[in-house]
């Protein structure tokens, strides 16, 4: 592994540390993502079917407005996600208990394994880089993620920790 830079503490305010930042979290994230981008192409899915198949794989029989508002995405965005992955056997919805109006949505057992096996890779490249960077620098990371995620993802995120 090369060295790993990190800007002069004093100087982390800078437009050039800043910048540096977001190459980081820009660089990060697509390669962090990039096994899970492949295998997804391979079904002619993206991103957007990765996201729901995460967030139903840590809360099955999630109300359709709860994953909307996770996702920060309209109705309409998210119907085009949801009937391809409903087409290709990964979720599926049955009506709320209390309001048959309501739409629960789960993975079925295919969706199940694809969800874990593309969080497992993810899983082992956190785990590396947690165990590299050290408990400070991890609680660090979850400080600096929620003050960039803003104060309704900031509740939104607490809440999926709760549970």
């Amino acid at each position: 592994m090369s060295d790993i830079l990190a800007p002069p503490p004093e100087q982390f305010l800078r437009e050039d540390a800043i910048r540096g930042g977001m190459d980081l979290m820009l660089f990060a994230h697509s390669r962090h993502l990039q096994h899970a981008d492949e295998e997804l192409a391979k079904r002619g899915l993206g991103r957007a079917h990765h996201r729901v198949l995460y967030f139903l794989g840590r809360k099955p029989d999630m109300p359709v407005s709860e994953l909307l508002a996770i996702l920060a995405i309209t109705k309409q965005s998210f119907g085009r996600v949801a009937n391809a992955l409903t087409e290709q056997g990964l979720i599926e919805a049955r009506p709320g208990d209390r309001d048959r109006r309501q739409r629960l949505l789960r993975l079925t057992a295919e969706g199940v394994k694809l969800e874990k096996d593309l969080f497992m890779v993810l899983h082992d490249n956190m785990a590396r880089a947690y165990g590299a960077s050290g408990g400070q620098a991890v609680a660090g990371y979850w400080v600096v993620m929620q003050h960039l995620m803003g104060v309704e993802a900031q509740g939104i995120f607490a809440q999926i920790q709760r549970a």
